[in-house]
Protein backbone atom coordinates (compact mmCIF):
# COMPACT_ATOMS: atom_id res chain seq x y z
CA UNK A 1 0.00 0.00 0.00
CA UNK A 2 2.87 2.38 0.79
CA UNK A 3 4.53 1.34 -2.57
CA UNK A 4 1.16 2.19 -4.20
CA UNK A 5 1.10 6.06 -2.32
CA UNK A 6 4.31 6.44 -3.13
CA UNK A 7 4.22 5.85 -6.88
CA UNK A 8 0.99 7.81 -7.05
CA UNK A 9 2.95 10.44 -5.61
CA UNK A 10 6.05 10.53 -8.15
CA UNK A 11 3.44 10.40 -10.47
CA UNK A 12 1.56 13.91 -9.69
CA UNK A 13 5.09 15.12 -9.07
CA UNK A 14 6.25 14.36 -12.42
CA UNK A 15 2.75 15.61 -14.58
CA UNK A 16 2.75 18.89 -12.16
CA UNK A 17 6.27 19.23 -12.93
CA UNK A 18 5.27 18.64 -16.71
CA UNK A 19 2.40 21.07 -16.45
CA UNK A 20 4.43 24.01 -15.23
CA UNK A 21 6.95 24.00 -17.63
CA UNK A 22 7.13 27.31 -19.29
CA UNK A 23 8.33 27.59 -23.36
CA UNK A 24 11.22 30.01 -24.16
CA UNK A 25 10.50 31.42 -27.22
CA UNK A 26 13.21 29.56 -29.25
CA UNK A 27 11.76 26.32 -27.69
CA UNK A 28 8.29 27.34 -29.05
CA UNK A 29 9.74 28.66 -33.03
CA UNK A 30 12.07 24.94 -33.03
CA UNK A 31 8.92 23.04 -31.60
CA UNK A 32 6.53 25.03 -34.61
CA UNK A 33 8.80 24.13 -37.09
CA UNK A 34 9.65 20.70 -36.50
CA UNK A 35 5.52 20.06 -36.18
CA UNK A 36 4.08 22.57 -38.43
CA UNK A 37 2.16 21.08 -41.74
CA UNK A 38 3.24 23.68 -44.00
CA UNK A 39 6.59 22.29 -43.38
CA UNK A 40 5.83 19.11 -43.36
CA UNK A 41 4.12 19.53 -46.52
CA UNK A 42 7.31 21.67 -48.42
CA UNK A 43 9.47 19.08 -47.15
CA UNK A 44 7.18 16.42 -48.54
CA UNK A 45 7.82 18.69 -52.40
CA UNK A 46 11.67 18.60 -51.42
CA UNK A 47 11.47 15.17 -51.14
CA UNK A 48 9.72 14.29 -54.62
CA UNK A 49 11.91 17.41 -56.40
CA UNK A 50 15.47 15.34 -54.82
CA UNK A 51 13.62 11.94 -56.39
CA UNK A 52 13.82 13.46 -59.40
CA UNK A 53 17.05 14.55 -59.26
CA UNK A 54 18.26 10.96 -58.46
CA UNK A 55 16.06 9.68 -61.63
CA UNK A 56 17.43 12.65 -63.78
CA UNK A 57 21.42 11.36 -62.69
CA UNK A 58 20.69 7.43 -63.40
CA UNK A 59 19.79 8.19 -67.22
CA UNK A 60 23.31 8.33 -67.94
CA UNK A 61 23.34 4.43 -66.65
CA UNK A 62 22.66 1.95 -69.40
CA UNK A 63 19.43 0.32 -69.12
CA UNK A 64 19.18 -3.73 -69.06
CA UNK A 65 15.95 -6.19 -69.49
CA UNK A 66 15.32 -9.65 -70.22
CA UNK A 67 12.94 -12.14 -71.56
CA UNK A 68 12.25 -15.21 -71.69
CA UNK A 69 9.10 -16.47 -74.33
CA UNK A 70 7.35 -20.05 -74.22
CA UNK A 71 5.37 -20.84 -76.93
CA UNK A 72 2.83 -23.89 -77.79
CA UNK A 73 0.99 -24.29 -81.05
CA UNK A 74 -1.24 -27.50 -82.42
CA UNK A 75 -2.49 -28.60 -85.58
CA UNK A 76 -2.26 -29.06 -88.96
CA UNK A 77 -0.10 -27.48 -91.68
CA UNK A 78 -0.20 -26.93 -95.11
CA UNK A 79 3.11 -28.92 -96.73
CA UNK A 80 3.53 -29.05 -100.57
CA UNK A 81 0.08 -30.82 -101.62
CA UNK A 82 -1.03 -32.72 -98.55
CA UNK A 83 -1.85 -31.65 -94.74
CA UNK A 84 0.22 -32.64 -91.81
CA UNK A 85 0.96 -32.62 -88.15
CA UNK A 86 2.63 -29.60 -86.96
CA UNK A 87 2.65 -29.39 -83.10
CA UNK A 88 5.43 -27.40 -81.55
CA UNK A 89 6.68 -26.21 -78.58
CA UNK A 90 9.01 -22.96 -78.48
CA UNK A 91 11.20 -21.33 -75.40
CA UNK A 92 13.40 -18.42 -76.19
CA UNK A 93 15.32 -16.45 -73.83
CA UNK A 94 17.06 -12.92 -74.63
CA UNK A 95 19.22 -10.50 -72.57
CA UNK A 96 19.41 -6.58 -74.30
CA UNK A 97 20.69 -3.42 -72.90
CA UNK A 98 20.91 0.00 -74.24
CA UNK A 99 22.85 3.17 -73.76
CA UNK A 100 21.94 6.40 -74.85
CA UNK A 101 25.02 7.74 -76.66
CA UNK A 102 24.60 11.34 -78.04
CA UNK A 103 21.41 14.22 -77.82
CA UNK A 104 22.71 17.37 -77.39
CA UNK A 105 23.38 17.08 -73.83
CA UNK A 106 20.16 16.37 -72.44
CA UNK A 107 20.76 14.06 -69.82
CA UNK A 108 23.13 17.20 -68.64
CA UNK A 109 20.80 19.87 -68.72
CA UNK A 110 18.42 17.72 -67.32
CA UNK A 111 20.02 16.93 -64.46
CA UNK A 112 21.08 20.77 -63.92
CA UNK A 113 17.18 22.00 -64.21
CA UNK A 114 15.75 19.62 -61.78
CA UNK A 115 18.91 20.73 -59.36
CA UNK A 116 17.84 23.89 -59.74
CA UNK A 117 13.77 22.68 -58.62
CA UNK A 118 15.30 21.07 -55.45
CA UNK A 119 17.43 24.27 -54.37
CA UNK A 120 13.91 26.48 -54.83
CA UNK A 121 12.15 23.89 -53.12
CA UNK A 122 14.95 24.42 -50.03
CA UNK A 123 14.26 27.88 -50.24
CA UNK A 124 10.82 27.30 -49.88
CA UNK A 125 10.96 25.73 -46.73
CA UNK A 126 12.81 28.33 -45.16
CA UNK A 127 10.63 31.32 -46.33
CA UNK A 128 7.85 28.92 -43.89
CA UNK A 129 9.94 28.59 -41.32
CA UNK A 130 10.76 32.23 -41.15
CA UNK A 131 7.00 33.10 -41.41
CA UNK A 132 6.22 31.16 -38.51
CA UNK A 133 9.41 32.64 -36.60
CA UNK A 134 7.91 35.81 -37.22
CA UNK A 135 4.37 34.56 -36.14
CA UNK A 136 5.49 33.02 -33.19
CA UNK A 137 7.38 36.16 -32.17
CA UNK A 138 4.51 38.84 -32.62
CA UNK A 139 2.11 36.31 -30.65
CA UNK A 140 4.74 36.27 -27.96
CA UNK A 141 4.88 39.62 -27.51
CA UNK A 142 1.09 39.56 -27.14
CA UNK A 143 1.65 37.38 -24.50
CA UNK A 144 4.16 40.13 -22.67
CA UNK A 145 1.63 42.80 -23.21
CA UNK A 146 -1.45 41.43 -22.48
CA UNK A 147 0.52 39.86 -18.95
CA UNK A 148 1.93 43.67 -18.38
CA UNK A 149 -2.03 45.46 -19.27
CA UNK A 150 -2.72 42.89 -16.25
CA UNK A 151 -0.45 43.85 -13.59
CA UNK A 152 -1.31 47.58 -14.23
CA UNK A 153 -4.59 46.19 -13.58
CA UNK A 154 -3.93 44.56 -10.81
CA UNK A 155 -1.91 47.78 -9.58
CA UNK A 156 -5.07 49.75 -10.11
CA UNK A 157 -7.10 47.18 -7.82
CA UNK A 158 -5.23 47.39 -5.37
CA UNK A 159 -5.48 51.25 -4.93
CA UNK A 160 -8.67 50.96 -5.28
CA UNK A 161 -8.80 48.49 -2.42
CA UNK A 162 -7.08 50.47 0.00
CA UNK A 163 -9.73 53.76 -1.39
CA UNK A 164 -12.29 51.48 -0.40
CA UNK A 165 -10.87 50.09 2.89
CA UNK A 166 -10.16 53.80 4.11
CA UNK A 167 -14.04 54.99 2.79
CA UNK A 168 -15.42 51.52 4.45
CA UNK A 169 -13.38 53.07 8.41
CA UNK A 170 -14.39 56.68 7.97
CA UNK A 171 -18.18 55.70 6.82
CA UNK A 172 -18.36 53.10 9.73
CA UNK A 173 -17.06 56.30 12.29
CA UNK A 174 -19.32 58.83 10.68
CA UNK A 175 -16.43 61.26 9.26
CA UNK A 176 -17.79 60.47 5.20
CA UNK A 177 -20.87 60.08 3.57
CA UNK A 178 -22.52 56.77 2.33
CA UNK A 179 -21.70 58.01 -0.85
CA UNK A 180 -17.88 57.93 -0.52
CA UNK A 181 -18.50 54.38 0.50
CA UNK A 182 -20.65 53.45 -2.48
CA UNK A 183 -18.62 54.79 -5.05
CA UNK A 184 -15.18 53.10 -3.42
CA UNK A 185 -17.14 50.04 -3.69
CA UNK A 186 -17.97 50.52 -7.31
CA UNK A 187 -14.74 51.57 -8.40
CA UNK A 188 -12.94 48.71 -6.23
CA UNK A 189 -15.59 46.15 -8.75
CA UNK A 190 -14.73 48.06 -11.76
CA UNK A 191 -11.38 47.30 -11.27
CA UNK A 192 -12.00 43.63 -10.37
CA UNK A 193 -13.55 43.55 -13.57
CA UNK A 194 -10.50 45.20 -15.27
CA UNK A 195 -7.90 42.34 -13.56
CA UNK A 196 -10.82 39.59 -14.86
CA UNK A 197 -11.06 40.63 -18.48
CA UNK A 198 -6.86 40.92 -18.35
CA UNK A 199 -6.16 37.56 -17.33
CA UNK A 200 -8.99 36.32 -19.92
CA UNK A 201 -6.51 38.54 -22.52
CA UNK A 202 -3.60 36.41 -21.51
CA UNK A 203 -4.97 33.31 -21.43
CA UNK A 204 -6.56 34.42 -25.25
CA UNK A 205 -2.75 35.17 -26.23
CA UNK A 206 -1.89 31.63 -24.03
CA UNK A 207 -4.19 29.93 -26.60
CA UNK A 208 -3.66 31.47 -29.66
CA UNK A 209 0.34 30.72 -29.13
CA UNK A 210 -0.70 27.29 -28.42
CA UNK A 211 -2.85 26.95 -31.68
CA UNK A 212 0.34 28.40 -33.72
CA UNK A 213 2.19 25.51 -32.15
CA UNK A 214 -0.73 23.17 -32.77
CA UNK A 215 -0.55 21.55 -29.41
CA UNK A 216 -3.17 19.66 -27.78
CA UNK A 217 -2.95 20.09 -24.16
CA UNK A 218 -3.33 24.23 -24.36
CA UNK A 219 -4.28 24.53 -21.17
CA UNK A 220 -1.19 24.09 -19.00
CA UNK A 221 0.72 25.49 -21.72
CA UNK A 222 2.94 28.65 -20.88
CA UNK A 223 5.93 30.61 -22.05
CA UNK A 224 8.80 32.73 -20.29
CA UNK A 225 8.79 36.36 -19.68
CA UNK A 226 11.38 38.10 -21.50
CA UNK A 227 12.95 41.34 -19.93
CA UNK A 228 11.65 44.22 -21.42
CA UNK A 229 13.30 47.52 -21.23
CA UNK A 230 12.34 50.37 -19.64
CA UNK A 231 12.92 52.86 -21.88
CA UNK A 232 13.73 51.99 -25.29
CA UNK A 233 16.19 53.79 -27.93
CA UNK A 234 15.02 54.62 -31.66
CA UNK A 235 15.84 52.72 -34.63
CA UNK A 236 18.27 54.37 -36.66
CA UNK A 237 19.27 51.87 -39.60
CA UNK A 238 17.53 53.26 -42.72
CA UNK A 239 15.30 51.06 -45.57
CA UNK A 240 17.81 50.91 -47.96
CA UNK A 241 20.39 49.35 -45.80
CA UNK A 242 18.40 46.85 -45.07
CA UNK A 243 16.63 46.33 -47.88
CA UNK A 244 20.17 45.88 -49.50
CA UNK A 245 20.94 42.76 -46.85
CA UNK A 246 17.35 41.15 -47.66
CA UNK A 247 17.57 40.83 -51.19
CA UNK A 248 20.69 38.70 -50.17
CA UNK A 249 19.78 36.44 -47.43
CA UNK A 250 15.82 36.58 -47.52
CA UNK A 251 14.47 33.14 -49.18
CA UNK A 252 11.88 33.86 -51.19
CA UNK A 253 14.13 35.93 -53.71
CA UNK A 254 16.49 33.10 -53.31
CA UNK A 255 13.72 31.00 -54.24
CA UNK A 256 12.92 33.37 -57.29
CA UNK A 257 16.27 33.70 -58.27
CA UNK A 258 16.93 30.30 -58.63
CA UNK A 259 13.64 29.71 -60.52
CA UNK A 260 14.71 31.91 -63.27
CA UNK A 261 17.75 29.44 -63.77
CA UNK A 262 15.49 26.70 -63.75
CA UNK A 263 13.10 28.37 -66.30
CA UNK A 264 16.14 28.89 -68.17
CA UNK A 265 17.54 25.40 -68.21
CA UNK A 266 14.34 23.66 -68.95
CA UNK A 267 14.30 26.04 -72.63
CA UNK A 268 17.96 24.17 -73.03
CA UNK A 269 16.37 21.08 -72.32
CA UNK A 270 13.62 21.57 -74.85
CA UNK A 271 15.99 22.85 -77.64
CA UNK A 272 17.69 19.50 -77.90
CA UNK A 273 15.04 18.39 -79.38
CA UNK A 274 15.63 19.52 -82.75
CA UNK A 275 19.07 17.37 -82.37
CA UNK A 276 19.26 13.42 -83.23
CA UNK A 277 19.35 11.07 -80.37
CA UNK A 278 22.05 7.81 -80.58
CA UNK A 279 21.89 5.16 -78.95
CA UNK A 280 23.48 1.78 -78.70
CA UNK A 281 22.30 -1.28 -78.07
CA UNK A 282 23.05 -4.79 -77.81
CA UNK A 283 22.31 -7.96 -76.48
CA UNK A 284 22.04 -11.59 -76.30
CA UNK A 285 19.98 -14.97 -76.38
CA UNK A 286 19.15 -18.25 -77.42
CA UNK A 287 16.19 -20.47 -78.32
CA UNK A 288 14.55 -24.00 -78.32
CA UNK A 289 12.42 -25.56 -80.16
CA UNK A 290 10.34 -28.88 -80.24
CA UNK A 291 8.05 -29.91 -82.81
CA UNK A 292 6.61 -32.46 -80.72
CA UNK A 293 6.25 -35.54 -83.10
CA UNK A 294 10.06 -35.72 -82.96
CA UNK A 295 12.09 -38.55 -81.91
CA UNK A 296 9.96 -40.98 -84.22
CA UNK A 297 9.05 -41.71 -88.30
CA UNK A 298 7.60 -38.13 -89.39
CA UNK A 299 5.13 -37.87 -92.08
CA UNK A 300 7.97 -37.88 -94.56
CA UNK A 301 9.00 -41.17 -93.99
CA UNK A 302 12.47 -39.96 -92.39
CA UNK A 303 13.19 -40.36 -88.43
CA UNK A 304 13.47 -37.49 -86.99
CA UNK A 305 15.65 -36.93 -83.87
CA UNK A 306 15.00 -33.64 -81.54
CA UNK A 307 18.59 -32.39 -80.03
CA UNK A 308 17.95 -31.70 -76.43
CA UNK A 309 17.46 -28.72 -74.69
CA UNK A 310 20.56 -27.89 -73.84
CA UNK A 311 22.03 -28.89 -76.75
CA UNK A 312 19.78 -26.33 -78.42
CA UNK A 313 20.38 -23.25 -75.94
CA UNK A 314 23.85 -23.75 -76.30
CA UNK A 315 23.88 -23.87 -80.42
CA UNK A 316 21.22 -21.54 -80.55
CA UNK A 317 23.26 -19.03 -78.40
CA UNK A 318 23.77 -15.69 -80.78
CA UNK A 319 24.93 -12.10 -80.11
CA UNK A 320 23.66 -8.56 -81.23
CA UNK A 321 25.18 -5.19 -81.43
CA UNK A 322 23.70 -1.69 -83.15
CA UNK A 323 23.65 1.90 -83.39
CA UNK A 324 20.57 3.90 -83.77
CA UNK A 325 19.96 7.56 -84.75
CA UNK A 326 16.28 9.13 -84.35
CA UNK A 327 16.78 12.32 -86.64
CA UNK A 328 13.98 14.99 -85.79
CA UNK A 329 12.96 16.15 -89.48
CA UNK A 330 9.47 17.44 -88.78
CA UNK A 331 7.24 17.38 -86.13
CA UNK A 332 4.82 19.89 -86.57
CA UNK A 333 6.57 22.64 -85.44
CA UNK A 334 5.66 21.99 -81.72
CA UNK A 335 9.37 21.77 -80.56
CA UNK A 336 9.79 25.48 -82.00
CA UNK A 337 6.33 25.85 -80.02
CA UNK A 338 7.51 24.21 -77.01
CA UNK A 339 10.89 26.65 -76.58
CA UNK A 340 8.64 29.71 -76.95
CA UNK A 341 6.44 28.34 -74.33
CA UNK A 342 9.40 27.59 -71.99
CA UNK A 343 10.97 31.87 -73.16
CA UNK A 344 7.60 32.86 -71.79
CA UNK A 345 7.62 30.96 -68.26
CA UNK A 346 11.12 32.62 -68.01
CA UNK A 347 9.57 35.81 -68.37
CA UNK A 348 7.26 34.61 -65.78
CA UNK A 349 10.10 33.51 -63.55
CA UNK A 350 11.89 37.35 -63.87
CA UNK A 351 8.60 38.86 -63.51
CA UNK A 352 7.88 36.97 -60.59
CA UNK A 353 11.09 37.89 -59.04
CA UNK A 354 10.48 41.56 -59.24
CA UNK A 355 7.34 41.34 -57.92
CA UNK A 356 8.81 39.12 -54.63
CA UNK A 357 11.32 42.26 -54.65
CA UNK A 358 8.63 44.98 -54.84
CA UNK A 359 6.58 43.21 -52.09
CA UNK A 360 10.07 42.55 -49.69
CA UNK A 361 11.00 46.43 -50.38
CA UNK A 362 7.53 47.13 -49.27
CA UNK A 363 7.05 44.87 -45.83
CA UNK A 364 10.42 46.95 -45.32
CA UNK A 365 8.88 50.43 -46.08
CA UNK A 366 6.02 49.50 -43.66
CA UNK A 367 8.05 47.57 -41.05
CA UNK A 368 10.31 51.23 -41.11
CA UNK A 369 6.73 53.11 -41.19
CA UNK A 370 5.73 51.34 -38.18
CA UNK A 371 8.94 51.29 -36.26
CA UNK A 372 9.12 55.04 -36.69
CA UNK A 373 5.61 56.31 -36.14
CA UNK A 374 5.25 53.54 -32.84
CA UNK A 375 8.41 54.85 -31.34
CA UNK A 376 6.54 58.16 -31.39
CA UNK A 377 3.48 57.22 -29.99
CA UNK A 378 6.15 55.70 -27.40
CA UNK A 379 7.62 58.61 -26.69
CA UNK A 380 4.18 60.74 -26.59
CA UNK A 381 2.86 57.86 -24.56
CA UNK A 382 5.64 58.17 -21.86
CA UNK A 383 4.80 61.57 -21.53
CA UNK A 384 1.25 61.28 -20.84
CA UNK A 385 1.76 58.84 -18.14
CA UNK A 386 4.18 60.99 -16.74
CA UNK A 387 1.23 63.55 -16.83
CA UNK A 388 -1.53 61.74 -15.81
CA UNK A 389 1.05 60.22 -12.65
CA UNK A 390 1.24 63.46 -11.47
CA UNK A 391 -2.60 64.24 -11.84
CA UNK A 392 -2.89 60.95 -10.00
CA UNK A 393 -0.44 62.11 -7.29
CA UNK A 394 -2.21 65.54 -6.40
CA UNK A 395 -5.71 64.17 -6.71
CA UNK A 396 -4.58 61.38 -3.43
CA UNK A 397 -2.85 64.34 -1.88
CA UNK A 398 -6.19 66.16 -2.18
CA UNK A 399 -8.24 63.71 -1.34
CA UNK A 400 -6.11 62.94 1.55
CA UNK A 401 -6.70 66.70 2.78
CA UNK A 402 -10.06 66.41 2.39
CA UNK A 403 -10.42 68.93 -0.60
CA UNK A 404 -11.68 66.40 -3.28
CA UNK A 405 -13.87 63.68 -3.67
CA UNK A 406 -13.22 59.95 -4.25
CA UNK A 407 -14.31 60.15 -7.49
CA UNK A 408 -11.64 62.55 -8.51
CA UNK A 409 -9.44 59.97 -7.27
CA UNK A 410 -10.97 57.35 -9.49
CA UNK A 411 -11.06 59.47 -12.35
CA UNK A 412 -7.25 59.83 -11.92
CA UNK A 413 -6.28 56.55 -11.38
CA UNK A 414 -8.26 55.67 -14.50
CA UNK A 415 -6.39 58.62 -16.24
CA UNK A 416 -2.68 57.38 -14.85
CA UNK A 417 -3.90 53.06 -15.49
CA UNK A 418 -4.89 53.84 -19.86
CA UNK A 419 -1.92 56.15 -19.70
CA UNK A 420 0.13 52.87 -18.42
CA UNK A 421 -1.57 50.73 -20.74
CA UNK A 422 -0.79 53.01 -23.55
CA UNK A 423 3.06 53.12 -23.22
CA UNK A 424 2.73 49.07 -22.95
CA UNK A 425 0.76 48.89 -26.23
CA UNK A 426 3.19 51.54 -27.80
CA UNK A 427 6.28 49.74 -26.42
CA UNK A 428 5.14 45.88 -27.37
CA UNK A 429 4.37 47.66 -31.22
CA UNK A 430 7.57 48.91 -30.97
CA UNK A 431 9.62 46.01 -30.24
CA UNK A 432 7.83 43.41 -33.07
CA UNK A 433 8.30 46.52 -35.49
CA UNK A 434 12.36 46.18 -34.49
CA UNK A 435 12.65 42.25 -34.41
CA UNK A 436 10.57 43.05 -37.80
CA UNK A 437 13.44 45.04 -39.09
CA UNK A 438 16.24 42.75 -37.56
CA UNK A 439 14.92 40.00 -39.23
CA UNK A 440 15.25 41.50 -42.59
CA UNK A 441 18.31 42.54 -42.07
CA UNK A 442 19.15 38.79 -41.50
CA UNK A 443 19.86 38.91 -37.57
CA UNK A 444 16.80 36.60 -37.19
CA UNK A 445 14.29 36.10 -34.66
CA UNK A 446 15.01 36.95 -30.69
CA UNK A 447 13.36 38.00 -27.90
Amino acid sequence: MLKKVFCISLLSVGVLGFSQKKWTIQECVDYAIKNNLQVQAQAYNKDVQTKNLEMAKREYLPSVSGSISNTASFGNTQFVNTSVRNDNFSNSANVGSNILVYNNGRLEKTVRKTGFDVDASLQDIETIKNNIALQIAQQYLSVMLNREIKKISESAMENAQRLYDRAKITTDVGTTAQTVLAEATASLAREKQNVKTAQINVDKALFAMAQILQLQDYKTFDVVDIPVPEELTPQTESVDEVLNIAYGSQPVIKAAEIRIKAAEAQTEVVRTNFWPTITANAGIGTFYNNRLNTNNVGSTGFYIAEPNFTNQYKDNFGQQIGLSANIPIFNKGITRLQVEQTKINELVAKNNLEQQKFQLKQDIQQAQFNADSNYEIYISAMEAERSTKLALDFATKSYDAGRSTIYDVTIARNNYANAQGSVAQAKYNYLFSIKVLDFYAGRGISL
